[in-house]
């Protein structure tokens, strides 16, 4: 069973995403330039959300300071092994293989052990690290030379149920690769589907104590910003999601709040200054058992505005042609469909089933899934 996810934005002058030389991300296709916002930045903006739908302990952190968050959690559950909490982290750590050396930390005063990139690991591991710990301090493992034996307990805490977030995005650890864990989700890049233009705000700042005679700008610069309608995709494999969580109802929980964080979320590159947040103006989703299809070829020829009728509007009626000849020509079409839609002619995305609330949607994708789950078990 696979959900996919289809929205279409409509984006004020902005640069929520930039490349390195500060300009909005960008890509050809269809032989146009259009604005472009990286899977990479909308998964930041998706899994900082989840902490607002999720209970900590179903989610991860991502980070490279893994081993103060372990010797935090020794030294809350065993004040007495405080002093050693740093000692014993390093030693549980190291034994996955993910090494840890000292580091500057912004906001610190001394070097703190740090991993040499970004670790994905949950919550419930961490916790469980710090057990295992405890466990070597009681039996008087010497954290510096652990034995063969102690260092296959670190197994121990990688297996089980995994986290929601590190299911649905995966995890790759480049000296720890029996603990990776296969995405079960996908996240398109957004693309516009209008062609843009990149354009240039040149802006002055004024020195409120400078002289009255001076007529000049404390300062001036200038900043890139485009506009858009984007067309944004993802899709869950929700058996294999199934496969991780090992729970129906946490699955189809994983792919609600997956959904809502989707589509309420945005990245957050130059929002003071221009205050962009939207939401989708409209959103389908729909449920398939074959495979995940990504209607993008809608918009391989780029949508213009007609008198009467804006980019949006136009854009949705492409989008539920597409689903509906992509479907017909390959006799695969979805199982069930739900859209959302506002400033958009309700009728134009009659394809994509039922009109409803978000929070009705929602609602009735988490019902599907647990009952697809509960019956297949």
């Amino acid at each position: 069973m696979y959900l996919d996810l289809y929205a279409l934005q409509s984006v004020p002058p902005s640069n929520i995403n930039r490349d390195d030389t500060g300009s909005p991300k960008t890509a050809m296709y269809g032989g146009a330039l259009r604005a472009r916002v990286s899977s990479q930045a909308w998964k930041r903006a998706m899994r900082e959300m989840f902490s607002d739908l999720l209970p900590e302990g179903q989610l991860g952190v991502r980070t490279k300071f893994v081993v103060p968050l372990i010797a935090d959690r020794i030294a809350a559950k065993r004040e007495d092994l405080a002093e050693q909490s740093v000692d014993f982290a390093k030693a549980v750590l190291d034994a996955t293989g993910i090494k840890s050396s000292e580091t500057d930390r912004k906001g610190s005063d001394e070097g703190t052990l740090a991993t040499g990139y970004l670790v994905f690991i949950a919550n419930r591991e961490l916790d469980d690290l710090a057990d295992i710990a405890i466990s070597w301090a009681d039996g008087g493992v010497d954290p510096k030379k652990p034995d063969s034996k102690s260092k296959k307990d670190v197994q121990k805490a990688f297996k089980g149920i995994q986290a929601v977030d590190i299911a649905l995005f995966g995890r790759m650890l480049a000296d720890a690769s029996d603990f990776n864990v296969d995405a079960c989700s996908q996240v398109a890049h957004a693309i516009s589907v209008n062609e843009i233009s990149q354009e240039y705000d040149y802006f002055t700042a004024v020195d409120d104590c400078a002289a009255d005679d001076n007529a000049g700008a404390g300062m001036l610069g200038t900043v890139s910003f485009n506009s858009s309608t984007l067309y944004r995709y993802a899709t869950v494999n929700v058996d294999a999601l199934m496969g991780q969580l090992e729970n129906a109802e946490a699955t189809a929980c994983g792919v609600a709040a997956f959904v809502e964080a989707f589509v309420k979320s945005m990245p957050t590159g130059k929002q003071n200054t221009f205050a962009n947040r939207t939401l989708p103006n409209m959103v389908a989703v729909s449920l398939r058992d074959d495979q995940p299809i990504n209607l993008a070829t809608a918009f391989e020829r780029p949508v213009y505005a007609e008198r009467d009728r804006s980019i949006t509007q136009i854009a949705a009626e492409r989008l539920a042609t597409c689903a509906k000849d992509v479907e017909g020509a390959f006799a695969h079409p979805a199982t069930k469909s739900w859209h959302v839609s506002y400033g958009v002619d309700a009728a134009s995305l009659e394809y994509f089933g039922e009109g409803v609330s978000f929070d009705t949607l929602v609602s009735a994708v988490r019902e599907a899934i647990e009952s697809a789950l509960a019956s297949e078990e």
